[in-house]
């Protein structure tokens, strides 16, 4: 059995659903039920009902399961977390753990998220477990908070002016995940994984208006006004400030670069962005 940790968020749903499309049988630890029922429809996950902070909930979660994907919400208090998950795994007789991290997660980070990332690698690669390392780059899901605009103003604001990423749709992440949970082959590894195109958000906004037939604007949006949006939606100062810190990262060309390593474990190419505008169209268009 695998347990999924993050299993009602983007990465971890879809991550999910490949490995219960495969026929794997997976159990996922979440704190909101209803959110999980689609997963019971996908193919008959077990639902664990707990919370990540409790050593309790994730012993009782862990208990059987050879497999375990660690992937948890960005927090102050994540490092802490992702150390008890790995102790209790290692306690119940997990074998591979697959860890969710950062593209930006490197030994000499000043980033918040990005070092805690790097910190919790190093303690899963101590742990004496077989582990593999998913870093992913920009999620393309991240533009769906950008729908209301789109669709009311065909403009979007973000403050990352013309730096580029080889922005990635949560699909192939999750596909990726799957694969280094049920494939061969993928311990020891870390896996940079990106989308094929390297573009700005300039050219993010032309493939918009490509697909969606009419013109779609970015609009560079200056960091402070960013970080006041943005205030209403993260109570955490800490969080806050990380999620500011990583975005101007960005901007100065911290997610530059792709990889062919989609390609490589899956055979085929990643999730083109026109691709994911044309599936998620409806957020995007007009009423």
């Amino acid at each position: 059995m695998i347990l999924v940790t993050g299993a009602t968020g983007k990465c971890g749903s879809a991550a999910a659903k490949e490995l219960l499309k495969k026929g794997e049988v997976i159990r996922v630890l979440v704190r909101d039920e209803a959110k999980a029922m689609d997963l019971l429809k996908a193919g008959g996950a077990d639902i664990v009902v707990g919370d990540i902070s409790q050593q309790a909930d994730i012993d009782g979660a862990l208990a059987g399961c050879e497999k375990a994907l660690l992937l948890l919400p960005n927090s102050e208090q994540q490092l802490e977390l992702e150390k008890m998950f790995i102790e209790r795994a290692k306690a119940a007789g997990v074998k591979h753990i697959v860890k969710l991290s950062s593209m930006e997660a490197v030994a000499d980070t000043q980033l918040p998220i990005p070092a805690i990332h790097w910190a919790a690698e190093e303690y899963l690669r101590a742990s004496g477990l077989d582990w593999t390392m998913i870093k992913p780059s920009f999620f393309m899901q991240n533009l769906l908070g950008n729908a209301v605009t789109i669709k009311s103003m065909q403009k979007f604001f973000l403050p990352l002016g013309k730096g580029k990423t080889g922005m990635i749709d949560c699909r192939d992440i999750g596909a990726v995940i799957c694969e280094a949970l049920t494939g061969t082959g993928h311990e020891s590894e870390s896996y940079e994984i990106t989308g094929p195109e390297l573009l700005d958000f300039y050219q993010v906004a032309d493939h918009f208006s490509e697909v969606l037939g009419h013109k779609i604007e970015y609009v560079d949006q200056p960091p402070e006004a960013f970080r006041e949006q943005l205030s209403q939606f993260l109570a955490s100062e800490w969080h806050l400030n990380a999620v500011c810190a990583l975005f101007g990262e960005i901007a100065k060309g911290g997610l530059g670069h792709t990889t062919d390593t989609v390609r490589e474990l899956l055979g085929r190419k990643p999730i083109p962005l026109q691709q994911f505008v044309r599936n998620h169209a409806a957020a995007f268009q007009p009423d």
